[in-house]
């Protein structure tokens, strides 16, 4: 259906002036409709990919939070901290330490008290 009103309006894509025919057009042109729409998709793809990343990012950090007894690489994780700033604290007693076997076990309570 064509229209006879003309309305002078910017592209919203390349910010150039252009006459509109109607009052809801966005873009000047087919070119600018085409290239906005597949950078909206762009978008939408990076924003749902940086949605699950921070969504696997954060998941261990909650299940460690529900252990009582945790590694040393998770306790790592937990505190933001490295393993030698770990286990330098380990040694200079600020935390007490269990070894089951091989493993290094700290209890997620003395973590708690640091920060009390």
């Amino acid at each position: 259906m064509s229209s006879n009103i003309h309305i002078q309006r910017i592209c919203q894509f390349c910010r150039k002036e252009f006459t509109a025919r109607t009052t809801v057009t966005q873009y000047c042109g087919d070119d600018c409709a085409k290239k906005a729409y597949k950078l909206r998709i762009r978008e939408a793809k990076v924003e749902a990919s940086n949605y699950e990343t921070q969504k696997i990012i954060s998941k261990p950090i909650e299940e460690l939070k529900a252990k009582d007894f945790l590694t040393i690489s998770e306790a790592c994780m937990v505190l933001s901290v490295s393993r030698w700033t770990l286990w330098r604290a380990i040694r200079n007693h600020e935390f007490k330490a269990g070894k089951i076997g091989r493993r290094t076990l700290i209890r997620r309570s003395d973590l708690d008290k640091l920060f009390e």
